[in-house]
């Protein structure tokens, strides 16, 4: 054993949200590379489900415990970071819907995050790896071919945009301006991470509201293929990129955007086609007119989230956690299908 990897077996990490869709892959991470880990769950049911898909995976042996803790109560926090060097929060909540109140999600995004902080700043942790979204940065914006985002933009708050990435703005925005304001000794350290649209396999039979949009292709929910583009990658990569960022030294106060190229969801059905057609999934592959989008979306509220979306491209530049994570998002095709792969494994599709 090297002396690193011993020196990580000391370590203990809380992670936030641990039945999470990134979460999980978070905690194989953490295991595969020899650290405690310590995760939060607003109900110990999930625990077995948990530790079944992880272990899966990797030799669990008595290194992954579980502390009951909701982002909306206190009772729980002190207990979940209780001597964890590092914490991963992950938890945040993600809308299969547009709610009927923005608060719905503001309030746990923003307090849970601020309620994290401030019970690992008082048990002596130190850093936090926050999980941020890519609507931090672009929402709000005009989205022209020409322009590309990094870590310096930030989502304009002044200009309509939805619960979802309001609530991550604000949450984001509420993380840093806490750390800031800390006495220097409380003062902990603080890296948040920006993803695009999540992708990729689940280890628990769950799945991101992400890839929602992949099932609904698989079942012709759909008649075929909104004019909307994202920036996808893969949870594998993002999982990784938490755990370098929490190592790293000069990842400390930085935000870190984990994103591929744009790209028209035409060409992720295209590719589920190419797949899947084979076996027997007729995946529509049609562009739909956007007019269109728009009616089904005053009957289908999950397709409402895309509404502001249709005819914008998603531009945006990964290069500082290229340089400094070691990220690399793996290809459009292995995205899609492993995606495709879970959802039908799991009987979502």
């Amino acid at each position: 054993m090297t002396a690193s990897a011993s020196k990580s077996e000391k370590d203990l990490v809380t992670v936030t949200g641990a039945s999470g869709f990134i979460a999980t892959h978070c905690i194989l991470n953490l295991l595969q590379a020899g650290y405690r880990v310590r995760g939060t769950v607003r109900s110990f049911k999930r625990r077995e489900e948990i530790e079944t898909g992880i272990g899966a995976h990797v030799d669990i042996g008595g290194r992954l415990e579980f502390v009951e803790a909701d982002l909306l109560q206190d009772e729980g926090w002190a207990e979940a970071v209780e001597g964890a060097r590092y914490v991963l929060h992950v938890a945040s909540p993600l809308p299969s819907a547009p709610p009927d109140d923005e608060m719905e999600l503001i309030t746990p995004a923003r307090e849970g995050a601020l309620r994290v902080l401030r019970a690992a700043s008082d048990a002596g942790v130190e850093r936090v790896v926050l999980t941020s979204s890519l609507a931090a940065v672009t929402s709000g914006h005009e989205r022209p071919p020409s322009r590309i985002f990094d870590e310096g933009d930030w989502s304009d708050l002044s200009r309509p945009m939805g619960a979802y990435e309001k609530s991550k703005t604000m949450a984001e925005r509420a993380a840093w301006d806490f750390v800031e304001s800390l006495p220097a000794g409380k003062r902990l350290e603080l890296v948040t991470m920006n993803p695009g649209v999540v992708l990729g396999p689940s280890l628990i039979p769950d799945y991101s509201m992400s890839a929602e949009f992949v099932g609904k292709l698989l079942r012709k929910d759909v008649p075929g293929c909104p004019k909307i583009n994202i920036a996808p990658t893969d949870v594998r990569d993002v999982a990784a990129a938490h755990v370098a960022a929490m190592q790293l030294a000069e990842a400390n106060g930085k935000r870190f955007i984990l994103a591929g190229e744009n790209t028209p969801m035409r060409d992720i059905a295209l590719v589920l086609r190419g797949e899947f057609g084979p076996r027997g999934y007729r995946v529509p592959t049609m562009q739909l007119p956007n007019l269109l989008i728009r009616l089904v979306a005053k009957f289908d509220k999950a397709i409402g989230l895309i509404v502001p979306e249709l005819g914008r491209p998603t531009n945006v530049s990964s290069k500082r956690a290229e340089q400094l994570l070691g990220y690399q998002h793996r290809s459009l095709h292995e995205m899609v299908v492993s995606t495709a792969d879970s959802l039908i494994h799991n009987g979502l599709a």
